[in-house]
Parts: structure tokens; C-alpha cells; sequence
């Protein structure tokens, strides 16, 4: 064992060994172990000894960060021209150092607290206000997973739209190949037949089609006229969704300006990194008429108690928390840092300076085509941006011109056996071009009067981005400040601990990060040859295989970009098996009712019919009701979806009878791991008879959340699935895509290698102990003073617990949402509200949190128990109280007068003073007025003047 073993476990788990041994008396345990017994049913735990992890080795950060490097070098750097959707381009280093490196940006979670979200909350709102300009279309959402799910989801739109009697959707041929494979996966769970053709094959469209999805400009670069096409469809009440490339519609006519319904694309090429293929934000725009319909999160204008303009998140009873099955996406992670990074993109240089790069790229691509041309070579398309492709007499004439060219070190696009794409794009220069050119033997001096190979009937005649924000931070400084301004108007974890319950907001380490900065792994095109990829081959082969072995299960797949996506990955992958063992009846799912919103959303996405089981008075599913529901659907069974630990926050303590019920009866079980930072090294899902279970590697294993995503959702499963498992379509005949890319994010899959390498098995196991008795530590101070709703047989709570208010609400009126928004004023951010039972508070301090930071928060949660005291006992009343007008900003500290029942000090630092406080820069929040009011996008500058 290193002598630096306990180095970065020491710094990554919070209590020391004196501060456990202080809580563990508190609790009323003999030591760790004897929690760990009360807490785990013994049928499932592993003792110390007996780790089934043990084997994996511990380094310290120096030595994991240069075994990571060298790994890294397997990687070979090129010139990657092969486009796809994806292009090189110039992160701007005030955005690379001040959000993607900054904790103060990246440890943010979901902005569902929008007076402690602010920052990010504008920066997202500038980000829609870019792509509806962009798009010209009125409505946009803060981001989706990737261009293929986006499209996958404007067909979940249109199949509702049309109440799903219009089975059909119809795909432009010439649609990127990862986009067309999406969705042929999210079709076949819909029931929803594709038609792949060409866009000139408009006469074929009939009222079937509730769909058609046009890309623009075409995969091989081609620019066609869709507005035609767009008009035949509106005839026929198909809705339309164009696919669209942000840094084209500089310079193209905008796809709501010729009628589209929905637009939607990546954003990856505003200064986010290649990454080997994510994460990269998607944007997603639509008509008025269908913003109800939008999937994610849309972010909205609003006003305080005050009057105030304040952003919050607007039209939440879309989301799948609400809806549950009916909803038409299983969204949940999106892609809030890097959409963040987008947009600061644009508004770092301007509209202005993005019109400049995209001539400057149409320009270069086509001179190129001129040059090629001009050299006897037969361009397939004859309109373009970006993307040249040329048309060979036979396949070894291309084999020919790629060989050239990958000799020179560049990477061009195989479109098919006789053609060749190459795309330009922001980091290309004259000289790299002309170098280009030289190797395949054409003429190289580049002319330097100006080329254009867009119609004209397509030139962009509207403005773009004509907000104010977008023409004022065009110098690095104004924009350093801007971000620091906004980073300011947001707690994250480098304020205080961040309680959500399932949701893990744990420590995310510089050590884990600083990797993704290195060009080894952000800088590979995600379809560059395997031979240029080797080392994230090796990286993805040992996390994978790390990641089932935690689990207790065969295989790994890291491809799904989100837990959500592991979701419906996972029981996709039951589908499947089950249809090819001849059992397609199978199509129940059964759910529990305290299930996460997106476990019945997914379900009914892979093709499932969601039936509840109840669970009982201690928060454990009914084991009669299970019983009696499997029996009944036995020959219909496909799965059960199974949260383990509960969402109520215990271990069940008949998990193995639970799973026996399900094979018993035909079915498989799914495990939602969203809960699995309290079983790492104590017990694996795959002993107790789960058969596929996704891990949130952005809760678990580390990958910070970035104020709403970044996310990635691994599936890991057993040898009978995995046939069924994701995989890269392009290299398998029986594979199918659920993301953009086979590997999903991979740029971020460093963060979860680097922390378990560094913790090692002993020290993993340990992070998951300590876990268990911080929230058996928090349940035992709190007890007194608020129910805990759900206890496991011995009295202990998993590594959440619940406090239940609904008592205290019947009392006196206060609500989970009075108390969250107090805790602000103490400078915390609330545990998850009213989620999985309605009333109550959710709390998760993770193992990263010390002893005094818990203490801190207890006191916190004691003193607003004792104004909620003064409420009961009729000293104050609710109106006048602290509580129902919090938060308290430095306006209300700087107003002329001060009329309410409680002094200033109460008010800003109950507390104490003698740690620094955290602002909040609105008041409550006014969420009513915002929906009624619905406002997603900047207003342009004529309404500034």
C-alpha cells in the first residue's frame, strides 16, 4: 500500500476519523461497521474484509494524473476536416478559465432555487435569446443532450401534436447518419414508422406524416431550398423541424422565416471543444403554438416581491417530475455549463465577429471547391458553407485522395465508396488549406478574391442577435467581469454544501478536472480513425470495466449522455431481449409510485406500459402488492424499475425477494442507481439479482453538475443483455445509437476515472460509509425538532432521509418552500423540495462535508424550527414572519424604511456574522406571474432606445 494512500481520500471525504468517532457516539453506534450492519440488510452486505472492489489500486493525485497522461498520448492529434456535425474551434481562454475551470460555475446545481441562480439563469437566458435569433423561430429551451436526441425529440412533439394518429415521420436522406440512427431507436419505442428520402420526393408526403425533418445545409454540405418542401408539408398539417448549423445561419436565410415549426442543432462549434463527441449543448427552438409541447427546461422572465425583473425556470408542469408517463420526454440533465459556454461564445464577439468567422469559413471552403473543380474533380453538391464533397469515378480513386491526405496528417470524411467530404471550419487557416490542397496534388495558392457558393435566394436578409448583451462585452475585460458578475449572483459549492437529496452534490476535485483540459482528450474528432483513438479505447475499457465491477455486473456501456438516457437505454436493452427470445407481449413495467418522474417517462419511451406498485407505511415497496401485480401480468411482465436505495431513503431490506418475484414471473430488473453512492463497496446490484442498472456519473463518480448538466448515464448489465446493449451503430450491423456518439460525453469520462482511481476500492467503500453516517448523523440532530418520515428496521437512514413538515404546515401554514427560501438567508441551498413526498424536505449531505459544515446546516435547520415556534404559539404571525419573506436581499437592507416584526439582523444574518454571507439578488420569486407572462428571450435593442 502507497504511504499516500489516504492522501486524496483525506481530502475528498470531509469528516475526519475523530469527527466520525464524535457522530458515531451521537448516533448511538459502537463504530462504522455497526452502522453499516443496521443500516445494509445483511443478506446483501459485504463485510470489510470481503470488499469486492478491494482489488482496484489507489494512486495519489500525482501519480493518477500522469498514469491518465499516459493514456492519453495513445491518442494521436490530426487535422480533423470530416465535419458531421462536429467541428474544431477556439474556446476563448476567459471562458475556458472563468466557467469550464471555475468551481464557481461548474459545482451549480439545477437552478430550481432561482434567487441563488441568477447567474446562470441569465446566462441561459442569453443562450435562448441566441438561438431564437438565430433560428427565427420565438421560443427556445436552455438546452438539450445532443443533435440526434434533439431531433428525436421534436418527433416526440409531433407524434403528440397530432395525438399520435399520425403514424409516420418522414427524415431527409441527406440528415446527419448519427441523427438518422437516433431516431430509428426512439421510433421503434414510439411505434413510429421512418421514411428516410430525399427532399425532392415532396409528392410522397401524405397526411401519415406527422413530421418531416430537414437537414440545413445537408450533411454532404449541399444547401437546398427546403422552403417548398416546407410549404407542401403545411398543406398536409405536417409539422416541420430543420436542422440547423448555428454558425451557417450567419449567413442563411433562418428556418422560421421560411415556415418552419422547430429548428434545432448543435452548439458545439461556439467554442466548445471536439471532445471525442461531448458534451456539447443542443438547441432547440419552436413556433408559439408548441411551447407547451417544448422538451427541457425553458428559463423565463419574471419579477420579485418587489417588482423586480428576476429569471426563473418557466413552465414546469411539462417536465417528467410532474407527468410522470404521460409526458412526451424523459428529460432531466441538459447541457446548462457548455450551452452556458455557447452563448458567452457569442457574446464575446458579437454578432459582428460571428458573421466575420462564417464568411471567412464559407469563404476557404469554397476556394477549395473552386481549386478543386478547376482540377478536374466533380463536386457533388454544387451549393455549400462549409463542406465540400467530391465525387470519384470509383472507390480506390477515393481510397487514393484520402490516403494523400491522411499522409499530411489531415482527416477528411468517407460520405461513401466514391465520395469524400471535407469540412472547413473556424481554426483553419490559409496556409493549413493550402497545405491541404498541395497533397492531393492540386493547385495550392488559394485566390484572394472572394468565392461564394451560397444561392442567392438563401442570403440571410435579417439581423442576428440584436440584444444588448450581445454587442457590450466584446473586450476581455468587460467580459471577465460580466462572468464574475454573474458567478456572484449564484451559491454553488464553493459557498456551502448543497443537501439534495438524490442528487449527491459532492466534492468535484481540480485533480478530477484538470484533465479535460488537456487536447489529448477534448481535442479528437469523435468519428476520427481507431487508430488515432487508442487511448480513450484504453480509457473507456477500464472504466467500464471498474464500473461493473462495482456493480456486480458483466459489461458497460457509456455511451447514454444522461440518467434519463441510461434510463431508457437500460430497458431498451430489455425490450430488445425479450422480443428476441419471441416475447413481444411483454410490455409491463411495473413502477413504484415513489419512482423518480423519469423512470415512467422512459418506460413508456421504450415501448412499455407503466403499472404502480404501491409501497407500504415504512416506505418500502408492498412486497403483496409486487407480488400480486407480477402474478397477474406474468405472461406480459418485461421488467421492474427499482430505485436502490429507495427514494424514501432506506434499504429494503427483501431487495433479493424483490428481484426473485420479477425472474419468477418472465421479467428483468432494472435498477435506477441514482442511489448508488450509499452501496459502492458494500454491496453490488448484480448479487442481489439486478440484471441492468445506469449510474449517474455526475452524482456518484464526481462529474459536477454545471448548474443542470452536464450528465453521463452508463448502463452496466449482464451477459444475457448484452447483445441488447447500445453500441456503435457504424461498426456493428445489430447496433443501435441512443446518443449522438458511441461513447456518449467522453470528454468528461477523465473525472470519474481520476476519482476512483485515486480513492482505489478500500477508500470507495469507505466514501460510501461515510455517506451513510453523515445522514444518520443529520436524522439525529434533527429528529427532535422535525418527523424523518422513512427509517429502515433498526432506526437508520440510507445516506438521505426525509423531513416531514406536513404537520408543521397544518399547524401554521409554513411550507417547504418558506423554509427553503429562509435557508438562503443562512447561505444554504434547500434539500429537494417536496420530492418524493409532497410536504417534505429531502436532505443528502454527501461524504465530502465535514462535521462543522453539517453542524453549520443543523443549527440552521434548528433556529428556523424556532421562528416556525413563534408562528405556532401566535408571537408572530406568518405574513410578518422571516420565513414567508425570505430571502432577504441588500435591497431590503438599503431600504428607507424597515417595517417588519423582526430586526435586521434577524433578517440578514440569522446565522451569526462571523461567516461571509451570501447575497441572494432578488426576492422571492414570483413563479405565477411568469407563466401567465411568458417571457424566454431578450427583447431587441429597439426596445432599449
Amino acid at each position: 500500500m502507497h504511504e499516500s494512500f489516504r492522501l486524496f481520500a483525506s481530502r475528498h471525504i470531509g469528516p475526519t476519523v475523530h469527527d466520525q468517532n464524535q457522530m458515531l457516539s451521537e448516533v448511538g453506534a459502537d463504530s462504522i461497521d455497526s452502522l453499516i450492519k443496521e443500516t445494509i440488510p445483511e443478506s446483501i452486505l459485504f463485510s470489510r474484509e470481503k470488499n469486492p472492489i478491494a482489488s482496484i489500486e489507489a494512486l495519489d493525485e500525482t501519480e493518477a494524473l500522469q498514469r491518465l497522461r499516459s493514456v492519453a498520448q495513445k491518442n494521436k492529434l490530426g487535422k480533423w476536416l470530416i465535419g458531421q456535425g462536429y467541428y474544431r474551434t477556439r474556446t476563448p481562454l476567459v471562458l475556458q478559465r472563468n466557467i469550464l475551470e471555475n468551481p464557481g460555475w461548474y459545482t451549480q446545481y439545477t437552478p430550481y432555487q432561482p434567487e441563488i441562480s441568477q447567474g446562470r439563469l441569465e446566462a441561459l437566458f442569453h443562450f435562448q435569446s441566441m438561438c431564437s435569433s438565430m433560428t427565427g423561430l420565438p421560443i427556445a429551451n436552455a438546452s438539450l443532450l445532443d443533435e440526434p436526441t434533439a431531433a428525436a425529440e421534436a418527433m416526440g412533439i409531433a407524434f403528440s401534436q397530432h395525438r399520435q394518429k399520425r403514424p409516420k415521420v418522414w427524415v431527409d436522406e441527406n440528415s446527419h447518419p448519427q441523427t438518422i440512427a437516433v431516431l430509428q431507436t426512439r421510433a421503434e419505442g414510439l411505434g413510429i414508422e421512418l421514411e428516410v428520402s430525399g427532399i425532392d420526393q415532396v409528392d410522397q408526403l401524405s397526411e401519415q406524416y406527422c413530421l418531416a425533418i430537414i437537414q440545413y445545409p445537408g450533411s454532404n454540405g449541399h444547401i437546398e431550398n427546403p422552403e417548398p418542401f416546407i410549404s407542401k408539408c403545411k398543406k398536409l398539417k405536417i409539422l416541420t423541424a430543420v436542422a440547423a448549423d448555428l454558425l451557417a445561419l450567419c449567413l442563411l436565410k433562418a428556418p422560421g422565416e421560411m415556415g418552419a415549426d422547430m429548428a434545432f442543432g448543435n452548439s458545439q462549434r461556439f467554442g466548445v471543444p471536439l471532445g471525442f463527441g461531448g458534451p456539447h449543448a443542443a438547441f432547440f427552438c419552436a413556433s408559439e403554438a408548441l411551447k407547451r409541447r417544448m422538451p427541457g427546461r425553458i428559463v423565463g422572465l419574471s419579477k420579485d416581491t418587489t417588482g423586480k425583473p428576476a429569471y426563473r425556470l418557466a413552465l414546469q408542469t411539462r417536465e417528467q417530475h410532474i407527468r410522470r408517463e404521460k409526458a412526451t420526454s424523459n428529460i432531466c440533465t441538459a447541457q446548462a455549463l457548455l450551452a452556458n459556454v455557447s452563448a458567452m461564445y457569442a457574446m464575446y464577439h458579437g454578432p459582428g465577429g460571428l458573421r466575420r468567422i462564417a464568411e471567412r469559413v464559407h469563404g476557404f471552403a469554397a476556394k477549395v471547391g473552386d481549386r478543386l473543380k478547376s482540377a478536374g474533380y466533380k463536386l457533388a453538391a454544387p451549393s455549400y458553407f462549409d463542406t465540400v464533397c467530391v465525387e470519384f469515378a470509383s472507390s480506390e480513386k477515393a481510397d487514393a485522395f484520402l490516403d494523400k491526405a491522411e499522409k499530411a496528417d489531415f482527416y477528411l470524411r468517407r460520405l461513401s465508396a466514391n465520395q469524400v467530404c471535407l469540412s472547413v471550419d473556424e481554426c483553419s487557416t490559409r496556409s493549413e488549406i493550402e497545405e491541404l490542397l498541395a497533397a492531393v496534388g492540386v493547385e495550392s495558392s488559394l485566390p484572394q478574391e472572394t468565392a461564394i457558393a451560397i444561392p442567392k435566394e438563401l442570403n440571410r436578409q435579417s439581423s442576428i442577435l440584436p440584444f444588448e448583451a450581445f454587442h457590450k462585452n466584446q473586450t476581455e475585460t468587460k467580459m471577465m467581469r460580466y462572468l464574475k458578475s454573474l458567478e456572484n449572483k449564484d451559491l454553488s459549492l464553493t459557498h456551502s454544501m448543497i443537501p439534495l437529496g438524490s442528487c449527491t452534490m459532492k466534492l468535484n476535485s481540480a485533480a478530477e478536472l484538470a484533465p479535460i483540459s488537456w487536447p489529448e482528450w477534448n481535442s479528437l474528432h469523435p468519428f476520427a480513425p481507431a487508430h488515432c483513438t487508442q487511448g480513450y479505447t484504453q480509457l473507456v475499457q477500464e472504466l467500464g470495466g471498474w464500473l461493473a465491477e462495482i456493480t456486480g455486473l458483466d459489461a458497460t456501456s457509456l455511451q447514454p449522455n444522461s440518467g434519463a438516457q441510461g434510463e431508457f437505454a437500460g430497458l431498451t436493452s430489455i425490450a430488445k431481449f425479450h422480443k428476441a427470445n419471441g416475447s413481444e407481449t411483454r410490455k409491463i413495467c411495473l413502477i413504484p409510485t415513489s419512482a423518480h418522474g423519469t423512470n415512467p417517462a422512459s418506460a413508456v419511451m421504450a415501448g412499455m406500459k407503466v403499472v404502480a406498485v404501491e409501497c407500504d407505511k415504512h416506505g418500502n415497496l408492498s412486497l403483496d402488492d409486487l407480488k400480486k401485480k407480477a402474478q397477474l401480468h406474468s405472461k406480459e411482465l418485461a421488467a421492474l424499475m427499482v430505485t436502490y436505495p429507495s427514494t424514501h431513503g432506506v434499504f429494503e431490506p427483501k431487495i433479493r425477494e424483490i428481484c426473485r418475484v420479477i425472474h419468477d414471473n418472465g421479467g428483468l430488473v432494472y435498477m435506477d442507481g441514482a442511489n448508488m453512492n450509499a452501496q459502492v463497496g458494500i454491496c453490488r446490484p448484480g448479487d442481489y439479482g439486478v440484471d441492468v442498472c445506469h449510474l449517474n456519473l455526475h452524482k456518484t463518480f464526481c462529474i459536477p453538475h454545471g448548474g443542470g448538466g452536464p450528465g453521463i448515464g452508463p448502463i452496466c448489465f449482464t451477459k444475457q443483455l448484452a447483445p441488447f446493449a447500445p453500441a456503435d451503430f457504424s461498426k456493428s450491423d445489430s447496433g443501435y445509437l441512443m446518443a449522438a456518439c458511441a461513447q456518449g460525453s467522453a470528454s468528461i469520462l477523465p473525472i470519474p476515472w481520476m476519482y476512483i482511481q485515486m480513492m482505489g476500492g478500500a477508500e470507495l467503500r469507505n466514501a460510501s460509509e461515510v455517506a451513510i453516517l453523515n445522514a444518520n448523523y443529520i436524522t439525529k440532530k434533527l429528529e427532535k425538532h422535525y418527523p424523518i418520515l422513512y427509517v429502515g428496521i433498526h432506526g437508520r437512514v440510507a445516506h438521505e432521509c426525509i423531513l416531514d413538515l406536513r404537520e408543521i404546515q397544518k399547524n401554521t401554514g409554513i411550507t417547504v418552500e418558506d423554509i427553503a427560501k429562509r435557508l438562503m438567508d443562512y447561505g444554504f441551498h434547500a434539500p429537494t423540495m417536496a420530492w418524493p413526498v409532497n410536504g417534505t424536505l429531502m436532505v443528502e449531505p454527501t461524504e465530502s462535508e465535514d462535521k462543522e459544515e453539517l453542524d453549520r446546516f443543523i443549527t440552521a435547520m434548528v433556529s428556523i424550527r424556532q421562528e416556525i415556534a413563534k408562528i405556532e404559539s401566535k408571537e408572530t404571525s406568518i405574513e410578518s414572519s422571516a420565513l414567508r419573506n425570505a430571502p432577504h436581499t441588500v435591497d431590503d437592507l438599503m431600504a428607507e424604511q424597515w417595517d417588519r416584526a423582526y430586526n435586521k439582523v434577524e433578517a440578514f444574518f440569522p446565522g451569526g456574522k462571523d461567516r461571509e454571507k451570501f447575497w441572494p439578488t432578488v426576492g422571492r420569486v414570483d413563479h405565477a406571474h411568469g407563466d401567465r407572462n411568458l417571457i424566454c428571450a431578450c427583447a431587441p435593442m429597439s426596445e432599449y432606445v
